[in-house]
């Protein structure tokens, strides 16, 4: 499997009480990111899911299907 094949997982998106955002992707445990606004939130994220996939790909890892 490529190491820059494009996937898609799907976010969700939950705005918090003091304001901005978290993220969580089901797919992938742990991966979570935040933002000040919903463009920072998903901005955020798109990074945390590419670290978490090289991390799965380095330790030989199998990646969830997106």
């Amino acid at each position: 499997m490529e190491a820059n094949m494009v996937r898609k997982y799907r976010v969700l998106l939950d705005p918090n009480e003091l304001g901005g955002y978290t993220v969580t992707v089901p797919l992938l445990p742990g991966c979570i990111s935040e933002g000040d606004t919903r463009e920072e939130a998903l901005a955020n994220i798109r990074e945390a899911i590419e670290l978490y996939i090289e991390s799965l790909i380095d330790d030989d890892e199998i990646i969830p299907a997106g």
